[in-house]
């Protein structure tokens, strides 16, 4: 059972990982640091999109606009930790 546990929370924390590049990267995208047509970058974005759109989309939905600024992702984030909390709590 611990086996099961662990691997829950390790798959929890790389979707926590890939949440934070995709906004990092979106931020990086916005300020032109780095180039959208660049084959690398554009992968990266492409799977960061991908993998995250499906959970932000209902979340985005709910929270009103802040003039710009995405807090999406942060919301996803606390969400998902309160679950791997009590996922360690009450089944570890």
């Amino acid at each position: 059972m611990h086996s099961v546990i662990w691997l829950i929370g390790t798959v929890l924390q790389l979707y926590i990982d890939v949440l934070i590049v995709g906004a990092i990267l979106s931020w990086l995208i916005a300020f032109n640091v780095v180039n959208i047509r660049n084959r690398l970058v554009s992968g990266v974005a492409n799977f960061c999109d991908r993998l995250t759109e499906p959970a932000l989309r209902p979340i985005r939905h709910y929270i009103p606009s802040l003039g710009g600024i995405d807090i999406s992702p942060m919301v996803l984030i606390l969400l998902i930790m309160f679950v791997q909390r009590l996922l360690y709590e009450y089944l570890g």
